[in-house]
């Protein structure tokens, strides 16, 4: 095997025969749900999709919304944003929390019918007066005009908000409908950077249906146990472009 395929061998390969539970997080879930052929060479056969850059200043505003939000759970007192946009909650407080919000840990819940472990890390988490946990997640941008939730390729930011809910739900929390995205977009329009990057900030609430869960679990299972390799996606960039050099390949080798 060429040392790049050893290199970018992923762990954790599905194995049909093998009886232990699968670990499967909220990514390889999402990863399913844009292209099943890419997901099975990744799970099945090991070989994962180039990693991307990482988003360094978008951590950035994560660890230190973490942070902000920590000093108002630590007083049991609601944040101000929680105050501006009418939200009756405070940060919920929780042993576990540092757990939940750690990548490779988070939030896990083994489903024995597919005898998957599945995991998320949460972003936060608040508690309403009914005693319902709200799903709360940290997204940074930077462009003009309003943010939203609108677009199609943000469809996949409602579905990890949904996939928390179900996770909190089976372990036993009453969780709430509604989440918030807690959006942070990089001003520019500012007469100068003079070394720091200022941000508007919106609450945007997001009803959930975590509906899908469950049979996108079966039909995961079921892809992971099957010996055939599903078929190109024509919507995933990664598999038109196996697609294309193998076609040139073949063409010039033939």
């Amino acid at each position: 095997m060429s040392d790049y395929y050893n290199a970018k061998r992923t762990k954790n390969i599905f194995d049909p025969a093998s009886t232990a539970p699968f670990k499967l997080s909220r990514s390889k879930v999402e990863l399913f749900q844009n292209c099943k052929r890419c997901f099975y060479i990744d799970r099945r056969l090991g070989v994962g999709q180039p990693p991307g850059f990482p988003f360094n200043l978008n951590s950035a505003v994560d660890h230190l919304l973490k942070k902000e939000f920590d000093i108002h759970r630590a007083k049991n007192q609601a944040h101000p944003l929680m105050k501006t946009y009418g939200v009756d909650a405070i940060p919920f407080s929780h042993e576990e929390l540092n757990a939940w919000r750690e990548n490779f840990k988070g939030v896990q819940y083994h489903h024995e019918k597919t005898n998957f472990i599945l995991t998320g890390a949460v972003d936060d988490l608040w508690k309403n007066p009914q005693g319902e946990l709200i799903v709360v997640d940290y997204k940074s941008t930077s462009k003009d005009g309003e943010v939203n939730i609108d677009a199609e390729w943000q469809d996949g930011y409602k579905r990890q908000m949904e996939f928390y809910q179900w996770l909190l739900r089976h372990n036993g929390f009453a969780v709430s409908d509604t989440g918030y995205f807690v959006y942070c977009n990089g001003r520019r329009d500012l007469e100068a950077f003079d070394g720091k990057l200022e941000f508007d900030i919106k609450l945007i609430p997001y009803t959930g249906d975590d509906g899908w869960v469950e049979s996108t679990l079966d039909d995961i299972h079921a892809c992971l146990v099957s010996p055939r390799l599903p078929e190109y996606s024509r919507e995933c960039d990664y598999c038109q472009y196996r697609k294309a050099v193998k076609e040139v390949l073949d063409e010039r080798e033939g």
